[in-house]
């Protein structure tokens, strides 16, 4: 069984927390990427892992296996690098083989693993070619196969697509979705980049200041945020303040500053008379044209803005309204491109539209 477990890690780099009493499993099999901002601990967590840092406290184990104090050589881990790390002087074939030879496999052995995991990166036929005769994407791919070539119990990636140009880098993303799928070895990732970390996750886990904000399926983390960091920091969030009228069962009221009645889904355990704030996005708004289209009713959520900027995207509009003495963002089509100073009105979806307790960023 190749469960990855952390019991209480801390780690320090002198007065800095960079892990504070950390605790998470990855299950057999799992994927779980790690996400957050800059010193947000995700790194240490996976340098903790690999043996390459020694937390001040707490105890990590594969399986039943304590790794805490065991070399990184022998603790059955493949390392994807940010940078590729391959040997410059050696064919696809010979890095791949590196590892194998250090461990006597036989050589029939050897070529019969490197044609079974270059057929799992599509690099077939790629092995007489050197790094600098590959594309930044083929490069990756090698380095992924060396990892796995090794069939190691666990296998860490520390931001392996940050180096890619976007194109290429979304085209990774799901191929490493695929390759996990097929060989299900349990794997931690680390990334900044949220939506690379909705496509390939089993799981996300939300760091800040070394601690877990969150941990769930993507759809929770982004649906059902349960706090105000997460939800600003998934996906592109504007925030409308205020007081909690009422909740009930997941529908949550909230009083804006502004006066407003506005309704959405209770999240991170919202209270009556505490303040909240409702995480808008730009596809939980739609927009209406025209002022005398607003509905009426409970729940509603529709409210006259003001064009205050627009940008063009290509596909999309990308607009800032303003909302009273508020601005959200809201996506139109290029149908009709409204202009600064024009007004509409704009339906916000309760069911897309979490409040969450208010608090500082």
């Amino acid at each position: 069984m190749s469960e990855l477990r952390m019991e209480n890690l801390v780690a320090r780099y002198g007065k800095v927390t960079a892990l504070d009493r950390l605790n998470l499993t990855i299950k057999d099999g799992e994927l779980v990427t790690l996400l957050g901002p800059s010193g947000c601990g995700k790194t240490t967590t996976l340098r903790s892992v690999s043996g390459f840092l020694k937390p001040d406290e707490g105890e990590i184990y594969i399986g039943n296996r304590n790794i805490t104090d065991i070399p990184p050589e022998k603790r059955g881990i493949g390392l994807v690098f940010q940078n590729y790390a391959l040997w410059p002087h050696m064919t696809v074939f010979q890095n791949l083989a590196f590892g194998l030879e250090l461990r006597k496999v036989p050589l029939e052995e050897i070529k019969k693993r490197v044609r079974t995991v270059l057929s799992v990166v599509k690099l077939e036929g790629y092995e007489d070619r050197y790094p600098r005769q590959l594309s930044g994407g083929q490069q990756q791919r090698v380095a992924l196969a060396r990892a796995i070539i090794l069939e190691p119990d666990i296998l860490l990636l520390d931001e392996p697509l940050s180096n890619l140009d976007a194109l290429l880098r979304e085209q990774m993303r799901f191929e490493i979705a695929q390759i996990h799928k097929r060989l299900g070895i349990t794997t931690l990732y680390v990334t900044h980049d949220q939506t690379e970390a909705m496509v390939i996750s089993d799981r996300i886990v939300i760091m800040k200041d070394g601690k877990v904000m969150q941990d769930g399926k993507p759809e929770e983390i982004y649906l059902r945020p349960k706090n105000r960091f997460v939800a600003g920091f998934m996906g592109t969030t504007t925030f409308l303040e205020g007081r909690v009228q009422a909740v009930q069962g997941d529908t949550c009221v909230l009083e804006t500053s502004e006066g407003w009645e506005l309704w959405g889904v209770a999240c991170g355990g919202v209270i009556p008379g505490r303040k909240a704030s409702a995480a808008v996005r730009p596809e939980a708004v739609e927009i209406l044209y025209s002022l005398a289209a607003s509905p009426k009713g409970k729940g509603e959520n529709s409210f006259e803005a003001e064009v205050d900027s627009s940008y063009f995207t290509g596909e999309v509009i990308d607009y800032h309204f303003r909302l009273g003495g508020s601005f959200i963002r809201v996506r139109g089509d290029t149908k009709r491109i409204l202009k600064p100073g024009e007004k509409v009105t704009v339906r916000i979806d309760p069911d897309r539209l979490p409040i969450v307790p208010a608090e500082p960023l």
